[in-house]
């Protein structure tokens, strides 16, 4: 066997302060790359430089990885030599109002657009008014209305005439037109007189007059015609001095933007036409109207329908890049605004507001996953949105189906935008599971590293990492030993010596702090002192529950054993994480063996306390001795593990070695050391496998033997495979160093229980017998008389029955 302890070089792996070649961070030249992170970049520049369709990004990634920053200041890269996209607006369609026009423009252009509309508007004000004012104009409308006057009295003086030729005046009042017939002298004539004529004559008088009533009722109906026609003169005459006015300035802005788009052609013709037909607005003042005893003024003319909402502007050059930290509908798609008015809600074009997809058009959008998936509708519309490539503005309230009322239906906006969806691997993951159009809209994945190989020259790098964080967060400088340290603590958080966490955050939040203490004492940089005081004012903060897991143990509420020995007894090893921060303790495992069938109940499991792993772990205890153990007979056991003062769920299979080894104990009643605890994870064939937060458990069973006092007899048993796992803490180290604590490694289950027994596991000899007095020679032995015995016992219970069916009355 070849069973060692750890020394204290290989319990914490320096990192050589005079390696570094500087003294402080201020001499480190700034990183010009990202490190340990080139796979995800090499796929970030993929993903943002195949424009084809569905080639969007999902980042993957723990928080505080600095996914977000790395991702957003690379992409900003990019972006600044790209070409800044359009500007697009939003314009009054005057064929259907409620679906407003998008408008595309040149960079920076939108703005002017709406500058140069309001400016034409101004400008129509004071010169319609000022045209229509003057004698061109007014002389025009008069000789219309003087030749429909001068047409009207023609009419008139015929139907006189045609009536004096008949004897009968025509006479025009208020009330209109009186036909009175007429004396010899040509003098209307009284009823009285026409009464006197004769009924003959009468008669013809009264034919005539209908005939000239016939004539004056074609005569109105020609004068009606001719009114007509003077309106319609006067309404040319305006709309052709309308036109002067607005034909040149409209004429201007075609010319300038006739090669940009034929969609902003149309709409200045629109716009032309609207200005030349409804040119009384220019022209109209305010009116003072009452309503019963109270008189208000009209409100003048609107002209926001002439007005331009400009939905997106560039005004700096390149892609844009836009981080929606709130990815709801409203707040991608848009929204539609309204205010209110009279006791009612309206709206109109000009209340369309962007969103972030708007804004993002033509660069790129960075969208935190977690999020988006929290808001209703909001993934369901932005996969919508990547199929149609259209951005459609819609109330959400629609979507919910609570109103069904008229609103805008603004005309969709053309989508070209690169989406980054930034989340956990378990988002990614179940998303490419179950929702079937996730790969064909998000083909690239970028996968972050968690940590990264440590290398003399992957330390300089990092070195450099720090020293950028502390620029960039103006801090203090941190001299070569304080860096060293971070170094060392960055091996911890990774849990591998030949490794350094990418865990940006929490290395920024420790030299943020080591920062502050080192300002409080007015040093001007950071060393070594206060990174360790950092560190242990982080644990401190964190400690609370692990102090009375400590110090329950310590009053023997905890029963746990350092001194003396025990069969079936161990102590094994425990980890616990609570908001991120993990600490580990001992906890008694025992076990119990008597003849049975073969069963190993595991109490845990049982209750239902014990997750799969920890059942899986167990049942392979019973493999392990089912294939080593009196193989050619059957396994005549029944055996218990429980782990003892355990109150809530147990998960993970660390702990199958130490229960495998208490078994082991019980079945060849060879007692173990109380003083030593184990950790590990064990194999059908006996393997021992490593297991995770190896260096906590380490320490929490050390804080446990160190308050009772070191002696030098205790120590731990690790798998030799979480040799580089180790980054222990300073006072480990130092007992260690001392010799008043010990670290072993193992490789086997028999290493293991020979370790805690003091005595030898023996291997069978040729004819498979194991050397006598062995732990393997005990069990064996064990089992073969727990087999034997239960032959007897069933031998027995045959007889039994036997003799009472012959005894049985009647027989």
């Amino acid at each position: 066997m070849t069973i060692r302890s750890i020394t204290p070089q290989e319990a914490y792996q320096h990192c050589n302060s005079d390696d570094l070649p500087f003294e402080t961070t201020d001499e480190v030249e700034k990183l010009t790359r990202y490190i340990g992170q080139e796979r995800a970049l090499e796929a970030v520049e993929f993903g943002i430089s195949m424009r084809h369709r569905g080639f969007n990004l999902f980042v993957i990634g723990p928080e505080g990885s600095g996914r977000h920053s790395v991702v957003q200041s690379f992409i900003n890269r990019q972006a600044a030599d790209e070409l800044t996209p359009n500007d697009w607006c939003y314009v009054y369609n005057f064929d259907l109002p409620h679906k407003p026009l998008a408008l595309k423009f040149p960079p920076k252009q939108g703005q002017i657009f709406k500058q140069e509309m309001h400016e034409l508007i101004d400008t129509l004000k004071t010169t319609i008014p000022t045209v229509f004012e003057g004698d061109d104009y007014r002389v025009k409308k008069r000789v219309i209305s003087e030749n429909l006057r001068q047409k009207v009295d023609k009419i008139y003086e015929e139907m006189i005439e045609k009536g004096k030729a008949q004897s009968i005046g025509v006479v025009r009042n208020e009330q209109g037109i009186v036909f009175n017939p007429l004396d010899d002298e040509g003098k209307p004539m009284d009823l009285e007189a026409f009464n006197k004529l004769p009924e003959k004559i009468q008669t013809k008088i009264e034919e005539d007059i209908a005939k000239l009533h016939l004539s004056l009722q074609k005569a109105v109906n020609r004068i009606g015609i001719l009114n007509r026609e003077a309106k319609e003169m006067r309404r040319k005459l305006k709309k052709e001095t309308a036109s002067l006015c607005v034909a040149h300035l409209i004429d201007t802005l075609k010319s300038k933007y006739s090669s940009v788009d034929g969609e902003i052609l149309h709409y200045l013709n629109c716009v032309e036409e609207q200005l030349t037909e409804n040119v009384d607005d220019f022209l109209e003042s305010p009116e003072t109207k009452t309503d019963g005893f109270v008189s208000f003024v009209s409100a003048p003319p609107s002209f926001a329908q002439y007005d331009v909402n400009v939905l997106v502007s560039h005004e700096e050059s390149g892609a844009p890049v836009v981080y929606e930290d709130l990815p709801t509908y409203q707040n991608l798609h848009g929204r539609i605004e309204h205010q209110a008015q009279m006791g009612m809600l309206t709206t109109n074009f000009s209340l369309i507001m962007p969103g972030a997809l708007h804004r993002a058009n033509g660069g790129y959008i960075i969208i935190d996953a977690r999020r988006l998936l929290m808001q209703p509708f909001a993934y369901e519309g932005l996969k919508r949105t990547l199929r149609s490539r259209q951005i459609r503005m819609e109330p959400v309230e629609r979507l919910f189906g609570l109103v069904s009322t008229v609103t805008l239906e603004p005309e969709p906006i053309p989508l070209d935008t690169k989406v980054v969806l930034i989340g956990e691997p378990i988002i990614y993951y179940l998303l490419n599971d179950y929702d079937p159009e996730f790969a064909s809209l998000f083909k690239v994945q970028a996968d972050f590293e968690y940590d990264m190989e440590r290398s003399p020259a992957s330390q300089q790098q990092y070195a450099a990492l720090i020293a950028g964080i502390a620029r960039e967060k103006e801090l203090l400088p941190l001299n070569r030993t304080a860096v060293a340290r971070v170094i060392e603590e960055a091996a911890r958080c990774a849990g591998d010596c030949n490794k350094l966490s990418l865990h940006i955050k929490k290395l920024a939040d420790l030299i943020k702090e080591a920062d502050y203490l080192a300002r409080k004492t007015s040093k001007p940089q950071i060393e070594a002192k206060e990174i360790e005081m950092a560190v242990t004012a982080c644990r401190r903060r964190g400690g609370r529950i692990r102090d009375r897991v400590l110090e329950s143990i310590e009053n023997n509420i905890r029963h746990i054993e350092t001194k003396g020995e025990k069969s079936g007894q161990v102590n094994g090893l425990s980890v616990i994480e609570i908001g991120g921060d993990a600490f580990g303790f001992p906890t008694r495992i025992t076990a119990t063996t008597r003849p049975g069938k073969g069963d190993i109940i595991d109490i845990e499991r049982e209750v239902e306390l014990g997750g799969p792993i920890h059942s899986k772990g167990v049942m392979i205890l019973s493999s392990f001795l089912s294939a080593r153990y009196a193989r050619n007979i059957p396994l005549g056991l029944q055996a218990s593990l429980v782990f003892e003062q355990s109150y809530g769920g147990i998960e993970g299979d660390s702990a199958s070695c130490a229960e495998l080894c208490t078994l082991l104990s019980s079945l060849a009643d060879a007692p173990i050391r109380q003083s030593l605890a184990i950790s590990g994870s064990v194999s059908q064939k006996g393997e021992v496998q490593p297991v995770g937060g190896i260096n906590e458990k380490i320490e929490g069973f050390f804080d446990v033997c160190a308050t009772r006092g070191l002696t030098g007899g205790e120590g731990v048993i690790i798998p030799a495979s979480n040799l580089r796992h180790l980054m222990l803490k300073k006072e480990v180290v130092k007992a260690i160093t001392e010799m008043q604590f010990s670290v072993y490694l193992v490789s086997t289950v028999d290493e293991a229980i020979s370790l805690l027994t003091g005595l030898d596991a023996g291997e069978r000899n040729s004819e498979g017998i194991y050397p006598e007095d062995s732990i393997n020679a005990r069990i064996e032995a064990t089992l073969l008389g727990f087999a034997s015995d239960l032959q007897e016992f069933e031998k027995g219970k045959e007889e039994d029955t036997e003799h009472k069916i012959i005894t049985k009355p009647g027989g």
